[in-house]
């Protein structure tokens, strides 16, 4: 009667098994943390010298490509803006037509409004690459 700790007998183990596979678990962690920031450290120094900063162009088509992107001279998010839109103009259209039963009124606000804002949105964040393109193609024929 007198064994009131976590191995008493209702399946709750001793208590030190679990707490050992725990900073087992935290310690593999840790040390793969540390791992993984120094092959982090190190991977980014050789992609930096060998594909951004060097000045000569690669022959292969996918080394320039992999040039471009890790220096930022081609933009992932014009694309990802524009198919964005699409799936979210087409969810406030579709989403507006659930309001007709409450109120016709608040489905056309929602249809008309909800996507002109949108639009609006859009609109700013592909103005700001644009004028972003503009200016690297003004840069480039000043060199």
């Amino acid at each position: 009667m007198g064994n009131y700790g976590l191995g008493n007998g209702y399946g709750l183990g001793n208590g030190y098994s679990t707490t050992t596979n725990l900073l087992e678990g935290s310690m593999g962690s840790t040390v793969w943390g540390i791992v993984s920031l120094i092959l982090a450290l190190i991977g980014c120094f050789v992609v930096y010298f060998l594909f951004v900063v060097k000045k000569d162009n690669p022959k292969q088509k996918f080394l320039v490509w992999l040039k471009e992107f890790l220096s930022f001279k081609k933009m992932l998010i014009e694309p990802i803006l524009k198919i964005s839109y699409l799936f979210f103009a087409i969810f406030i259209t579709l989403g507006s037509f659930a309001l007709i039963g409450t109120s016709f009124l608040s489905f056309l606000l929602t249809l008309v409004f909800g996507n002109l804002i949108l639009r609006i949105c859009y609109e700013a964040m592909l103005m700001m690459i644009m004028i972003w393109k503009n200016t690297s193609e003004i840069n480039k024929k000043l060199k």
